[in-house]
């Protein structure tokens, strides 16, 4: 399955393509994605078209990282902020001849450039969100670019300086319980000097380290009662065994891993081609894909939980070369957002009553 978007003249700027079965998958378990690419500033909806071909949906916000989802609300970050999207369509209706999901981003959170890497939303219905330049848990506010919440034991305090790295968030029972960060460093920018194994996940409630020994960790999920997450240095997925602080590997995905969504038997990774520059070189995944004899990819990988084979994939070509964060919309079939870039927004009205 292919699906290109590009100029009439011009080579196509994006190219999709699917393993066979990918949209069967997607119907069968009735589900949909997004993904986010910060390096186009994009946030894409995966789902599927009335004539059951691959529907690819796109916006532009800005160095959009973290991603949130549910059937009827989107949160994304974006360079300096944080969009809040509500789903503008009633129940059974449908957009456009067949979109059954329209966000329209509602509301609006100026945060500040602080790199919003992971972003979750609590029991109480209070954003979340890894403040990397702060080395910070924090959440939003109405008067303040951010409320720090929880900070690593090894940060001396709170500065905007990208210390260790902190970019993933794992929540348990709606509430903040794992993060990963890239070192346990606390001066400016000393992550980079520990890419190589200085990672680690902090159990939020006890402040104890519970694994150390990572490659550049990201994308912590609590699932099914045990923690999952991407040793990115390694191009492993895997589980972490709390009991020993043992990273156990269940699946290689021939590229730098970051963005994580689990359900059902299924993990669905998303991957990145390494950069070319210091920050995403001499790591063991470079070893490894030499190992493999495979060169790296971009795209989406579903992964068999109960065997840990790769059972479908998308691939992605062209300007797209890095994604973030991935995540499954359940019951939706194929959504669609509004961004700021055409006037549908301004033709688009809602409704409400007191």
């Amino acid at each position: 399955m292919n699906s290109n978007i590009e100029n009439q003249h011009q080579p196509p700027a994006l190219e999709i393509s699917t393993s066979r079965q990918f949209i069967s998958w997607l119907s069968e378990q009735k589900v949909s994605l997004a993904f986010t690419t910060y390096q186009t500033g994009k946030l894409f909806l995966i789902g599927i078209a009335s004539d059951r071909r691959l529907s690819v949906f796109e916006r532009t916000f800005e160095r959009c990282m973290g991603l949130w989802a549910s059937p009827d609300r989107l949160y994304t970050s974006s360079l300096y902020q944080i969009w809040r999207f509500e789903n503008a369509l009633e129940s059974g209706q449908l957009h456009n001849g067949g979109y059954d999901r329209l966000y329209v981003p509602q509301v609006g959170y100026t945060t500040g450039d602080v790199d919003i890497h992971d972003i979750s939303v609590d029991s109480q219905g209070r954003v979340i969100f890894v403040n990397t330049l702060f080395s910070c848990l924090a959440t939003i506010s109405d008067r303040y670019s951010f409320i720090p919440i929880w900070q690593p034991p090894f940060i001396s305090r709170l500065a905007a300086e990208d210390r260790c790295h902190l970019n993933g968030l794992a929540m348990e029972n709606g509430q903040s319980r794992y993060v990963t960060a890239v070192s346990q460093s606390d001066v400016t920018d000393g992550w980079r000097d520990r890419r190589h194994n200085g990672g680690c996940v902090i159990d939020v409630a006890s402040n104890e380290i519970v694994i150390s020994g990572l490659s550049m960790p990201h994308s912590p999920r609590v699932y099914r009662d045990q923690l999952w997450l991407l040793n990115s240095g390694t191009g492993y997925f895997g589980t972490v065994d709390l009991d020993s602080g043992k990273f156990n590997a269940i699946a290689f995905c021939p590229g730098y891993l970051r963005g994580l969504a689990l359900w059902e038997d299924y993990a669905v990774v998303g991957l990145s081609k390494m950069r070319g520059n210091k920050t995403f070189s001499g790591l063991p995944l470079d070893e490894n894909l030499v190992a493999k004899d495979v060169e790296p990819r971009c795209g989406l990988q579903i992964i068999d939980l109960r065997s840990g084979d790769i059972v479908h994939w998308l691939r992605i070509e062209g300007m797209v070369e890095e994604l973030y964060d991935v995540a499954i919309i359940p019951q939706v079939r194929q959504p669609m957002a509004l961004g700021f870039k055409s006037d549908e927004i301004r033709r688009t009205v809602t409704i409400g009553s007191l």
